[in-house]
């Protein structure tokens, strides 16, 4: 009824304004409607609000049983209820025009990235393909959204002499063995703060870690991180099974934001731009494809389930680029 409604305002206007001007109007007139229920000869058109919460939490359930993170189920029902909040309707009325006329508003208003655009229009088209293939709507609303061309950014690593200089500089050999350990095995921060000193296997030099979905992976360290590990172990009086605690009584499990926070000090004062725990992920993978190690064991290493990600996240040394084209083309 309200694209009825628009439909008219925009064949009234037709003759006033330019094809621009008639785009922009009827953006507008579908945010701003969202916001109120259409009349039709004293009939109000109702909107089952209820309904929608509901699919959302059936929905959510289902990504739970397909292995997603609470942090990702968290972040798929703020997004999905924000579209709800912000251009509230049922959600068999929603148009492709609706779900582009958000993302548009949304992007302006907050000053979003193209990946941020992107990363709610892929939420949006998990959650309208789930409702189509379990017979709610007729049709996906976002079918025909694009990917949003967000261009290739080449991210920093770490240099072999920043590796150095953060080891050489840790002032406790718990953080000497958190950047061991992460620069030698190229786990998530999420993986590093669940390990416990069982874990590890000194011997083989491996600790089964769990990742994205609860998925269970082998990952390996080398000598020095082996060393370190040990170190540090045997310097703690505490009875925590924790493989990394915090450094004041009561000695608890570290947390993410601990090393986050750590890591990021220890950068700031050596004068290392962004020192974080995925940028030592992303180095280790760079430094492995660079170094011949086939992508394929690399996506393994990493447990990535698709081998475009490895690929995203390894970078290939410009330097190598130049010889090669020198050996095989030049």
């Amino acid at each position: 009824m309200k694209e009825k409604l628009i439909n008219e305002i925009e064949n009234a206007m037709s003759g006033i304004l330019t094809f621009e001007q008639t785009t922009q109007l009827s953006t507008s007139l579908l945010q701003i409607l969202s916001k109120y229920e259409v009349m039709v000869d004293g009939e109000t058109m109702h909107e089952d609000f209820a309904s929608n919460s509901r699919l959302l939490e059936i929905f959510l359930s289902a990504k739970q049983v397909e292995g997603c993170s609470l942090k990702t189920i968290k972040y798929y029902e703020s997004t999905i209820r924000h579209l709800f909040n912000g251009m509230p309707k049922n959600v068999a009325d929603y148009t492709t025009e609706d779900i582009r006329a958000y993302l548009a508003v949304f992007q302006s208003k907050r000053k979003s990235s193209k990946v941020t655009i992107d990363n709610i229009r892929r939420i949006f088209s998990s959650f309208f393909a789930w409702l189509e293939e379990e017979d709610y709507i007729l049709k996906s609303p976002v079918r025909r959204i694009h990917k949003v061309k967000t261009g290739t950014q080449v991210k920093e690593v770490l240099s072999d002499e920043s590796l150095e200089i953060l080891r050489d500089n840790c002032k406790h050999i718990r953080d000497l063995a958190i950047i061991d350990l992460l620069s030698s095995t190229g786990i998530r921060v999420g993986e590093l703060v669940k390990l416990d000193r069982n874990d590890i296997n000194f011997q083989e030099r491996e600790c089964v870690v769990f990742g994205k979905g609860n998925k269970e992976r082998v990952v390996y360290f080398n000598a020095r991180t082996k060393i370190h590990l040990q170190q540090y172990l045997k310097s703690r009086k505490d009875k925590n099974p924790a493989l990394f605690v915090s450094l004041a009584k009561p000695h608890g499990r570290l947390q993410i934001s601990g090393v986050e926070m750590r890591l990021r000090d220890i950068g700031k004062k050596l004068k290392i731009n962004r020192v974080h725990p995925h940028k030592f992920r992303r180095t280790l993978a760079t430094m492995a494809i660079d170094k011949g190690m086939p992508v394929e064991q690399v996506q393994r290493l990493l447990g990535h389930v698709k081998i475009d990600t490895t690929m995203h996240y390894a970078m290939v040394n410009q330097t190598n680029v130049k010889l090669s084209h020198r050996k095989f083309i030049s």
